[in-house]
């Protein structure tokens, strides 16, 4: 495996700037509800859920926040100014969507620049809509191209093309920095399980480029997990993956509030790998051991069964996200609306 690294290092690099490019230690700031512990460059984390529970939109947050700049001509958008790369192995991922949200969030940041500058609303309205909205209209669009060269998106349909992908990433990613000048710091997975039970069911399949070795479902695994490791070491980024689960019938939104005093306090080195053995997980692992060992943070999303909660909301669906590991005694309330995921106080 050193060899293969070696060989992926860059050319002309000098020690400074491959210090610069493999540095980990500022925590990666994403927006609630991923809010509640810190999260770096190199960690990998899992957002476990079952079905419509919001996994994607979230994936879908993190990456509009990885692509929008932290300031461009004079707005604030709060963003990292950085490319993200995402890879479908569920197939649904909607691009209208994503550019729906991404547009919502670039008027949204310009629209409250303007306002800054009114002291009524009256006059907010008056300047977006008379003096500065061709401008704004035209920066605004500007900005949205830039941000989807950005956002790098593939699809696989199955294992082969999946393993294939990983291997060949490391050249992708090299060549978009050199046209774009960005690293990509941010790996989106939707869905890690997808075709889980596909390769189980499969005696064993060939991978494209390479029928002399018969692929089973734990070297799979392996081979997904040493790719993606290896990845890490010349392209930093923070990896995050949705998986889809089953709950069992008795995690309830009571029985999760009285148990949270029984948790251990969440361990300040956030960067390191802690498994969860600590409680029982609520739904059934099936995901091979090779994946769960290299699952540094794990989060736990599903639909409210809080029938007041609801009544609040009843135009919106509410959800709750947990932290699995590392374990935070605090259950965060979520909604997902037109224009984003929004926390609940």
């Amino acid at each position: 495996m050193a060899s293969h690294a070696k060989s992926w290092l860059l050319e002309h690099e000098t020690a400074r700037e491959m210090l610069e490019r493999v540095q980990t230690e500022r925590p990666f700031l994403l927006l609630p509800p991923l809010h509640r512990v810190p999260i770096r460059v190199g960690n990998v984390v899992e957002l476990a859920g079952p079905s419509s529970s919001s996994k994607t939109h979230i994936l879908i947050q993190a990456a509009i926040t990885c692509i929008l700049p932290k300031q461009w001509n004079g707005v604030s958008y709060g963003g990292l100014g950085h490319s993200a790369m995402f890879i479908d192995l569920d197939c649904r991922f909607d691009i209208s969507r994503f550019s729906e949200l991404l547009n919502h969030r670039i008027m949204e940041a310009a629209f409250g620049h303007v306002c800054l500058g009114s002291s009524s609303k009256v006059g907010c309205h008056k300047m977006g809509s008379e003096a500065q909205f061709a401008r704004m209209k035209h920066e605004n669009e500007e900005l949205f191209e830039l941000c989807m060269k950005r956002f790098l998106y593939t699809r696989c349909y199955d294992s082969s093309e999946f393993l294939a992908t990983l291997k060949t990433l490391h050249y992708r990613l090299q060549k978009e920095r050199e046209a774009h000048g960005l690293n990509v710091h941010l790996l989106l997975i939707d869905s890690i399980g997808a075709f889980h039970w596909l390769d189980r069911s499969s005696s064993s399949f060939s991978l494209e480029g390479d029928n002399r070795k018969s692929w089973h479902l734990q070297n799979v695994s392996e081979a997904v997990v040493q790719e993606i490791r290896r990845l890490l070491l010349v392209h930093p980024m923070l990896v995050m993956a949705t998986k889809a689960v089953a709950l069992g019938n008795k995690y309830s939104t009571n029985e999760l509030t009285r148990s949270y005093g029984k948790w251990p306090a969440a361990d300040n080195q956030y960067s390191r790998n802690v498994t969860s053995t600590d409680r029982k997980l609520p739904y059934r692992e099936y995901m091979p051991a090779v994946w769960q060992s290299f699952v540094t943070h794990r989060i736990l999303v599903r639909a409210t069964d809080d029938d007041s909660v609801n009544d609040e909301h009843p135009n919106n669906s509410v959800f709750l996200l947990e932290w699995l590991m590392p374990p935070v005694n605090s259950l965060d309330k979520f909604t997902v609306t037109d224009t984003g995921v929004f926390i609940l106080s």
